[in-house]
Order: structure tokens, then C-alpha cells, then sequence
């Protein structure tokens, strides 16, 4: 069938433009075990101090159950276990198997298979009862959910009354030399480099056309608002092109 035949270079399938999720969920499968590598890479090392700015906006505690969606290879997971004040658990939730699998080796290695709990699902159908996480994050992984507003609509169940969620989402800056600076980037050398490292032909061809389709930070920090979160705060990282959105229950 035509709709099975492997696009070519560079081109996303519009399967993968529909956000499909056994789709998006085999893209990670097959670009996992260069994951950690192309972030470092392609962000310059910034992607870590984003992921740690989100942390800090958790306002963890000891006592507190972490639930990270779209784990990943649970790079947020383990560095909120890493951070001066560290949550009593993590549950890290992803749909890509082969991601969850990458991440039980990095929690091997650092030794916190007991405070790290890896559930394979997606984020528009939490393994989690009502109320039963303190705070919750969900880094560069809401543009992929074919559902935002389900998903969000779902953080906003599982997290208890004054609970904190941490999102964090590429963005376009605001100046407009900036902006033309940095779409060329994601457009013209991004998608080369992510090609060559991964030997994935589509996944970095992707990530600038799922950027520009994702909504601007005030609707999105609206939607958050609509979905059970009454308190948004919006904050551009990096001249916005990032944007970490602060939410509370």
C-alpha cells in the first residue's frame, strides 16, 4: 500500500503530520539510542539548563510523588532525583518502548531503580488514580500528542489540589532577526544533522514543521487554563526559544 512506503529524506509522511501515535511512538523507537546525543548537540547543552529550570519551578519536597509524561529516556526524571531537593518518587510515563528502555539503563547506572517507577502509555491515558501526584512535567513532548488537550486535561486529574505542572515547549522568538536566525537553524542545519547522527531520514525534518504548528505561548497557557489549571505562568527561556509554562491545579 502506498501509505506504507518510507517517505523520502527530509520529508515528513503526513502520518507523522497527523500526530498518529503508533506513528510518532515507532519515530522514537527508531531514534532512541541517539536521543540524549542530538539533544546535546542540537541545543549547544542548553536543553539540560531548560529541564532544570523546570525543576526548580516544581518547588519539590521529600515527600513528593513526581510524575513525568513523555518521560522519554527520563533525562527530567533523574535530574529532579539529582536536584538539592529531590521528590520521595518518580513515575515516569512514555508511549515509545524503546525510550523506556533506554531510560531503565541510565536509572541502572545512577542506581535509583527504587524511587523510579517506568510505565509505558500515553499521556492522554495516565496509569495514575486521581489525585495521587504532588507535581508533574512534560518537556518537549506535548507538540507530539496528537491530543494536547486531553493530555493536559489529564495532568490536571492526577495532580492533587495546589499541585505544580512544569511544561516546556520550543517556541519562536519574539525579535525578528532572532527568528529568522533560528528558522534557519531548525529549518536548513538541524534537520542535516539530526539525519546524519540518528540515520533517521524524517524525525528531524519533523521537529521544525511540528515547532511552527504548535500554538503560540499565550493561546497554549490559555488552553492550560481551560484544562484545570486556573494559574498559568508564561516565561520565554533563551530570547523565547524555549517557553517553560507554570502551571498550578
Amino acid at each position: 500500500m502506498t501509505a506504507d512506503r518510507p517517505s523520502p529524506p527530509g520529508v515528513v509522511d503526513e502520518a507523522l503530520r497527523a500526530k498518529q501515535p503508533a506513528r510518532i511512538a515507532g519515530m522514537f523507537d527508531a531514534i532512541a539510542h541517539r536521543y540524549d546525543l542530538l539533544n546535546r548537540v542540537l541545543s549547544g547543552g542548553l536543553d539540560q539548563r531548560w529541564r532544570a529550570r523546570a525543576i526548580a519551578a516544581l518547588r519539590l519536597q521529600p515527600r513528593h510523588v513526581l510524575l513525568d509524561v513523555c518521560t522519554g529516556t527520563a533525562d527530567v526524571a533523574l535530574s529532579a532525583l539529582a536536584s538539592p531537593t529531590p521528590p520521595g518518587r518518580v513515575v515516569g510515563v512514555d508511549f515509545s518502548g524503546e525510550m523506556l528502555r533506554r531510560a531503565m539503563t541510565k536509572t541502572r547506572r545512577t542506581r535509583r531503580e527504587s524511587r523510579l517507577l517506568l510505565a509505558q502509555a500515553d499521556a492522554t491515558r495516565l496509569p495514575l488514580p486521581d489525585r495521587s501526584a504532588d507535581a508533574a512535567a512534560i518537556a518537549f513532548g506535548i507538540r507530539n500528542v496528537q491530543q494536547p488537550e486531553a493530555a493536559c486535561r489529564e495532568l490536571a486529574r492526577v495532580l492533587r489540589p495546589g499541585g505544580r505542572l512544569a511544561v516546556l515547549e520550543f517556541g519562536l522568538p519574539a525579535s525578528p532577526r532572532f527568528r529568522a536566525l533560528y528558522l534557519w537553524y531548525v529549518k536548513r542545519v538541524l534537520p542535516v544533522i539530526g539525519r546524519v547522527v540518528s540515520r533517521h531520514d524524517s524525525a528531524y525534518a519533523y521537529l521544525p514543521e511540528s515547532v511552527g504548528r504548535f500554538p503560540p505561548p499565550e493561546e497554549f497557557g490559555q488552553l492550560l487554563q481551560a484544562c484545570g489549571f486556573p494559574h498559568v505562568e508564561v516565561v520565554p527561556l533563551t530570547l523565547g526559544v524555549v517557553y517553560l509554562y507554570v502551571a498550578q491545579t
